[in-house]
């Protein structure tokens, strides 16, 4: 009974709701609260307070969470080491990635990770950089596999891959007239942007200070919150847009969009793995090594 009042603890600090912990465990809200009382009493001491129709962790609650992290990890690493005794594997991996590697590179590796280790139940959710990096604060995911160049001290890094960055147009639209364009021809252009946040947005915003090009000197026609958007977009514009030469493999060999040469310009951006400093969740860590040895074929 301790496990899953600890359990329950754990699910309503996460998520701060007494109500969205019950949806998440499938239980009623009453029983939440039940199990919670019944924890305090065990522990002695309040575990949340009320602040208005908020709630927050008291000093105990958060000793109690740090603990439980630990306990939880334990607990996936033993069952992980368990089903290596069985020659199996199994648990569940939830795993985040900024939009663009959930779209066009993660799901022929996911596809391939679950046919090798069908017992393991992975779930794959997106967002920006910034809020793939807040999921793993927030220990909604695991793992996290990022664009952006971030350094949050708090996080672990680890290459993943490399992917460019290329500028990219409707071919029925003359740019340039084929030559490569100047930063002063970058600058008349009518851009899509991602949104802020992004870590595309942050490696070009990077690449362009190399020219000396600030966003604000560009023609930013949008910003817009995921590739597939931009590409609609672009479909029926004149506008052109970064975006990753893995998002537009298939619309540059129908010749439907066209990469513009941009004069002493390219990015060539690394994508990492994150995670938490000090988790060592071999399940996790599973995935990492074999993503690493098929990102390639």
């Amino acid at each position: 009974m301790f496990d899953f009042r600890l359990k329950v603890f754990y699910t309503v600090a996460k998520r701060l709701s007494f109500t969205k912990a019950a949806e998440e465990l499938y239980i009623s809200q009453p029983a939440v609260t039940k199990h919670i009382h019944e924890l305090e009493q065990q522990l002695g001491m309040a575990l949340f307070e009320r602040i208005g129709n908020r709630i927050k962790l008291t000093r105990a609650g958060q000793l109690v969470m740090h603990h439980a992290e630990i306990i939880f990890t334990d607990y996936r690493n033993l069952e992980y080491d368990i089903n290596q005794l069985k020659h199996t594997q199994g648990g569940l991996l939830a795993i985040g990635a900024s939009t663009t590697i959930a779209q066009y590179l993660l799901p022929p590796l996911l596809a391939k990770f679950n046919q090798r280790y069908p017992d393991v139940k992975t779930s794959l959710t997106n967002g920006n950089t910034e809020q793939i990096e807040q999921a793993l604060f927030e220990k909604s995911i695991l793992l996290g596999i990022i664009e952006g160049s971030s350094k949050n001290p708090l996080l672990k890094y680890v290459e993943f891959a490399k992917d460019e960055i290329v500028l990219v147009g409707n071919a029925s639209h003359p740019y340039g007239k084929g030559e490569p364009l100047t930063p002063a021809d970058l600058k008349t252009i009518p851009l899509l942007m991602r949104e802020h946040g992004s870590g595309t947005l942050e490696v070009i915003t990077d690449e362009l200070k190399r020219l000396k090009i600030k966003i604000t000197d560009l023609n930013v026609a949008m910003y817009m919150g995921s590739t597939e958007s931009i590409k609609s977009y672009l479909r029926h514009s004149p506008c052109a847009a970064f975006i990753s030469l893995q998002a537009v493999q298939r619309e540059l060999q129908t010749g439907e969009f066209t990469v513009i040469p941009i004069r002493n310009f390219r990015i060539t951006r690394k994508l990492h793995f994150t995670y938490l400093q000090g988790l060592q969740d071999k399940l996790a860590q599973l995935f990492i090594k074999f993503s690493r040895q098929h990102i390639t074929e």
